[in-house]
């Protein structure tokens, strides 16, 4: 213990005179927290729909109210021709086309039924599925009103319709910000852990301090630990300021408890600092640490289920997911944050992430070498 005391020593006094560190440690996350949620919405809104009323019948006009009453279009054109309307997508001026056809109105009174067509620029593929389904939404709902209109008593009673009243558990508004925000503590918590710890062995080689530690009668399990114990203190830090910006600045409080938050960030960042170190022993300067830490923090986050249900993801992709620890963190903050999962709700994942912690460090012990 007092070999890792003047260790400690060493790395906390080395971290605190760089003030690039402090500043990552510090100001990143604050403002990433306060920027990234904001942006990262799933909702789509302001669709530029261009309208191509060939009817220009009443029922045409109230759909046509209908829909840019919604609050997700932008009734950027409004013509006759649909050529006209095509146009408008190719300059990108509009997002989507509605063509109501001759005869709308008059097919949907006498024949029951009548056709619309939409166009969609799918040049950005998720706002064209995203705008045809709100679209086709809308002309279902007012579909359903045209018909609650046409009821005539006796041979339709309105007592027989079914009413379909809907409840969203754990985020009843389906405010995004409650999905996304902690997730994206997860990766700041990610990013800072295994960055700072990937380059800091590989900084002592290059200004030469790693020799004079190698000449020393430290075992390589003290050195690890050294260079380990320190960030995963800063982990903390970190954790905390996020947690606090989540309360302050978007009202996430966790429906469960702080110790299963923090119980798991523990195991978590024993792993990532880990996987930090490992990559560290591997390379041979500065720049080779900060690629390889990019590629793998590229995998994390796109195969991390943040932006991309897993569930929907290839059977490949899938079984990635299992051997990426950030996914079952930000699983794990989901769960105690929205539904309020208990330590044994969660024991599954602490266990794999036991796991993880294990075999990164042990890694990373066993690479080490005091000779070149």
């Amino acid at each position: 213990m007092r070999t890792i005391r003047f260790l400690l020593q060493k790395e906390f006094r080395q971290i605190f005179r760089d003030p690039a560190i402090i500043r990552l440690i510090l100001i990143m996350p604050v403002i990433q927290l306060m920027v990234l949620p904001w942006a990262a919405d799933y909702e789509v809104k302001n669709i530029k729909l261009a309208v191509v009323n060939q009817d220009h019948s009443e029922y045409a006009r109230q759909l046509v109210n209908k829909i840019t009453a919604s609050g997700y279009f932008n009734l950027a054109a409004y013509s006759g021709s649909y050529n006209e309307a095509l146009h408008q997508i190719e300059e990108d001026k509009a997002d989507v086309v509605l063509q109501i056809p001759a005869g709308f109105e008059k097919n949907l009174v006498k024949e029951n039924e009548a056709t619309l067509f939409m166009s969609l620029n799918a040049i950005n593929g998720v706002k064209a599925s995203l705008g045809g389904a709100y679209l086709g939404s809308i002309i279902q709902d007012y579909n359903r009103l045209v018909r609650t209109e046409w009821i005539q008593m006796p041979r339709f009673s309105p007592e027989t319709q079914i009413a379909i009243t809907s409840s969203n558990w754990f985020n009843p508004l389906m405010n995004y910000k409650y999905f996304m925000v902690p997730g994206i503590l997860v990766i700041l918590l990610t990013m800072v852990g295994a960055n700072l710890t990937a380059i800091n062995i590989v900084k002592e080689k290059e200004i030469g301090t790693i020799e004079q530690i190698n000449v020393t009668p430290v075992r390589k399990f003290h050195f690890i630990l050294g260079k380990l114990i320190p960030f995963w203190l800063l982990g903390f830090v970190v954790l905390t300021i996020g947690l606090t910006i989540a309360r302050l600045f978007y009202g996430i409080v966790p429906v469960g408890s702080f110790f299963t938050i923090y119980v798991f960030s523990a195991v978590y960042l024993l792993a990532v600092l880990g996987l930090g170190l490992l990559v560290s022993t591997y390379s041979s300067n500065q720049q080779q640490a900060m690629l390889l830490s990019f590629f793998l923090m590229m995998i994390f986050i796109l195969l991390g289920g943040l932006y991309t249900s897993i569930d929907s993801m290839p059977e490949w992709a899938q079984w990635i997911t299992r051997f990426n620890p950030v996914s079952y963190f930000i699983e794990v903050m989901r769960m105690v944050v929205l539904k309020g999962s208990s330590l044994a709700d969660i024991r599954i994942h602490l266990l794999i992430m036991l796991g993880f912690a294990v075999f990164f460090n042990g890694w990373a012990v066993l690479s080490y070498r005091k000779r070149t």
